[in-house]
């Protein structure tokens, strides 16, 4: 179980829990090495034991981190650390469109469409680059405060089997936006992910899903045999040019949808032109039925002898009649047996060309890895030498040095000597892989920068794993609206010297509270957000269904009332709605 303040890979320092799911936990950490927050998603602990799973993820999310586009979040590393695998990302402090749709129901048709250039902007990227995302949802696209959307969650979902429709809720959740050749069992293309943006508009548009069903297979059945309802018969507004879009993407037959993500953006640009408003209604040119599409060879005239033409004028033989169907069978079986042959000459010259091919794909294969493998090289101990001779030693190694060099206190390294290296020495790494120099600045390294008005959660990890300084936290009055957890002064000030072992005291507001009632209808929902941001709660919202208070009532909190606020406590709420028609929807996303 992954801890606040445990550091991972030595280098990720966790500072809190932000989303919990069904593969994986994210969490909020802080990057040391490079000095900033970062979001660290580690994969759920039966995941972690399944090796072919965990090889695929490590490979997919690789191919993942060379994506740089603004509508995508950028994945930074990929690793393990006692038996946690995880991918460290950009960290978005934002929500996800699935929260979006709970609060809003749905969404305008601008804002739709806004969203759906960005979707489709960075799936182009992806494209272009040959990564299929196959997991296209509202939960893997988060929205930032200024409108921006960031497509997530390349690695995990290109790793998991998306036809095992029955392992996980996050497969669950992912059948609604299934498309039709994934659901029959057939392998995802670039296509696949244009089918789940037609999905993912409808449902922004119109705030329900196209199809629903008891259980994941019986909605992968529907999306492989239904049509998605009509836009325009719920909302008669939306203009035909948006419906013709999200039938083009959600077309069954691959060769009536969009190529590739690129392809779809280039028709969001103009959808909403005056000229498009009332274009004609998108007619498939392709049978949308697959075996509609299979061409039937013709039919071979045969040519019957001149006695068989003789017996065929007699018609009231039966004699001659019988005679005359058995040298239609022999005539018939004797031609079709000689096609056969010929079909069967063009099948064994296909096999034998067929399996050349294959021989040389599988020697390339393994081939080319062997011939292009980078070799596994140490990191030699460099501690204590002067930075040109520790450089000149990684360098021969066969290491790059980072720009980005590191200072941290030692007193027993001298100042201006390297401490460390990271990766540390005795590890493996690539040849040619970038090392970071840590350089001793002596006894008086650190100068205690302004932490005033800092969250002293955050800080107090820092300062005790960073710079190994004994941390107090003390309370005092509060004159001024500060928040419970906000950092007031320090002691020493700003600009004292620091070095390890040393002691600081934090000073944040008295503000000792306690829980009040939520349930007595005395508090909306905004009251109770604005109260644990004062009062250093986290908290978590719950909407369950039920008949037995009327919808939005607060019912039930997990923090008894009048119980002591400790800051950094959590809380959660429950929230009455009403019972949907199909209760499978809220347990599948």
């Amino acid at each position: 179980m992954i801890m606040k303040g445990q550091k991972i890979n030595d280098r990720y320092q966790i500072i809190k829990t932000i989303g919990e799911g069904g593969m994986a936990n994210v969490y909020l950490a802080y990057d040391t090495i490079l000095d900033r927050n970062v979001a660290v998603k580690v994969l759920r602990g039966d995941l972690a034991t399944d090796e072919k799973f965990v090889r695929r993820f490590q490979r997919e999310a690789l191919a993942a981190s060379s994506l740089s586009h603004p509508n995508i979040v950028e994945v930074y590393d990929v690793g393990e650390d006692n038996g946690s695998y995880y991918i460290v990302m950009e960290y978005i402090d934002g929500k996800h469109l699935k929260q979006l749709l709970k609060k809003r129901g749905s969404l305008t048709l601008t804002e739709v469409v806004d969203i759906m250039l960005q979707v489709t902007d960075g799936m182009s990227a992806a494209h272009d680059s040959y990564i299929i995302h196959r997991d296209i949802k509202p939960q893997n696209i988060m929205i930032l405060e200024n409108g921006l959307i960031k497509i997530t969650d390349f690695g995990i979902a290109m790793a998991l089997n998306s036809t095992q429709l029955t392992q996980t809720n996050s497969v669950m959740g992912s059948v609604h936006y299934l498309p039709p050749e994934q659901a029959s069992g057939k392998g995802a293309t670039i296509q696949s992910d244009v089918y789940s943006m037609g999905i993912l508009m409808y449902e922004l548009l119109t705030g329900t899903l196209p199809f629903k069903g008891d259980n994941a297979v019986e909605i992968a059945l529907k999306h492989i045999k239904e049509s998605v309802p009509s836009v325009r018969e719920m909302l008669p507004n939306i203009p035909q040019s948006i419906e013709n879009i999200i039938m083009k993407a959600t077309a069954k037959n691959v060769k009536n949808r969009y190529q590739d993500a690129k392809e779809m953006h280039d028709d969001l640009k103009t959808a909403l032109d005056d000229s498009r408003i009332n274009e004609p209604k998108y007619v498939f040119e392709y049978p949308e039925d697959d075996a509609d599409i299979i061409k039937k060879k013709p039919e071979k005239n045969i040519e019957l002898p001149a006695e068989e033409k003789e017996v065929k004028k007699n018609k009231t033989n039966e004699a001659n009649v019988e005679k005359k169907e058995d040298v239609e069978i022999k005539t018939k079986k004797i031609t079709e047996k000689d096609l056969r042959k010929r079909e069967n000459k063009f099948l064994l010259v296909l096999a034998i060309i067929f399996t050349g091919l294959i021989l040389i794909v599988t020697t390339l294969v393994f081939l080319i890895p062997k011939v292009t493998k980078v070799k596994d090289i140490k990191v030699p101990d460099v501690t204590g030498m002067s930075v040109s001779e520790a450089e000149d030693k990684l360098i021969k190694a066969g290491f790059t040095i980072s720009e980005e060099q590191k200072s941290e206190a030692s007193s027993t390294i001298k100042e201006g000597n390297v401490t460390k290296t990271y990766p540390s020495n005795g590890s493996t790494r690539k040849k040619g892989a970038s090392v970071v120099i840590y350089v001793s600045t002596g006894e008086n390294a650190y100068t205690l920068e302004d932490l005033t008005g800092k969250n002293y959660v955050e800080e107090k990890a820092i300062l005790e794993k960073m710079y190994n300084l004994y941390v107090k936290v003390e309370k005092m009055e509060d004159k001024g609206n500060h928040k419970s957890d906000e950092i007031l002064k320090t002691e020493p000030a700003a600009g004292a010297k620091l070095v390890e072992g040393d002691t600081i005291i934090l000073y944040i507001s008295d503000m000792s509270t306690t829980y009040p009632d939520f349930t007595k209808g005395s508090y909306s929902l905004k009251q109770i957000e604005e109260w644990c941001e004062k009062y250093g709660v986290k908290l978590t919202t719950t909407y369950v269904e039920t008949d037995e208070y009327p919808a939005g009532t607060i019912f039930e909190q997990s923090q008894k009332a009048d119980d002591n606020v400790m800051n950094g406590q959590s809380l959660t709420i429950k929230i009455s709605e009403e019972v949907s028609d199909n209760g499978v929807e809220e347990q599948i996303d």
